[in-house]
C-alpha cells in the first residue's frame, strides 16, 4: 500500500523529486482505480453495503491523490522544463483515470435513480391504499386532503 504518513511538500527541488511525485501519482491513481472498479462492480451486483465498506480506503486514497496533484501543479513549470515526456504520460494516465471515474459516477447515479424510483413507487402505493375512496356530488373521484397522507419512514442502515 502507499505511504501516506507525511504530507507532500509544496515544492519539489530536483528532477528526482519530480519523478518521485509522478510515480506516486501514478501509484495512487492505480490504487484508486482498483477501488473504484470494485465499487462499480459491487453496486452493479446490488451489494451496496459492501461498496460502502470501501469508502474509508477510497477517501484516504482520494486525499493522498489531491495532495500529490496539488504538489505537481505547484511544480508544473519545473516538470515541463525537466521532463516533458513524463508530463505527457501523466496526462494520458489522468485521461484514463477520468474516464473510469465517469463510468463509476454513471453507475452510482443509475443505482440512486433506481432506488429512488422504487421508494417513490412504494410510497405512492401506500398512499393510495391509505386514502379514502370518495366521490363528489358530480360523481367525480375526490382528491383527499393532506391530512389523509401518511409519511413513509425509510431506514438508511443496510
Amino acid at each position: 500500500m502507499l505511504q501516506r504518513s507525511q504530507p507532500q511538500p509544496s515544492a519539489a527541488a530536483t528532477p528526482i523529486d519530480i519523478r518521485r511525485l509522478a510515480a506516486d501519482l501514478l501509484e495512487v491513481m492505480d490504487a484508486l482505480l482498483k477501488i473504484i472498479e470494485q465499487e462499480t462492480e459491487l453496486v452493479r451486483a446490488g451489494r451496496v453495503a459492501d461498496a460502502i465498506a470501501l469508502d474509508t480506503t477510497k477517501t484516504e486514497l482520494s486525499r493522498h491523490y489531491l495532495n500529490v496533484v496539488s504538489t505537481l501543479k505547484n511544480n508544473r513549470d519545473h516538470l515541463k522544463a525537466t521532463a516533458p515526456d513524463l508530463l505527457a504520460t501523466l496526462h494520458r494516465h489522468h485521461d484514463v483515470f477520468r474516464a473510469m471515474l465517469q463510468i463509476n459516477l454513471t453507475v452510482l447515479a443509475t443505482a440512486h435513480a433506481v432506488s429512488e424510483g422504487i421508494i417513490r413507487g412504494v410510497n405512492v402505493e401506500m398512499q393510495r391504499r391509505n386514502m379514502p375512496q370518495t366521490y363528489t356530488a358530480n360523481g367525480l373521484r375526490a382528491n383527499p386532503g393532506a391530512r389523509h397522507t401518511a409519511p413513509l419512514a425509510v431506514s438508511r442502515s443496510l
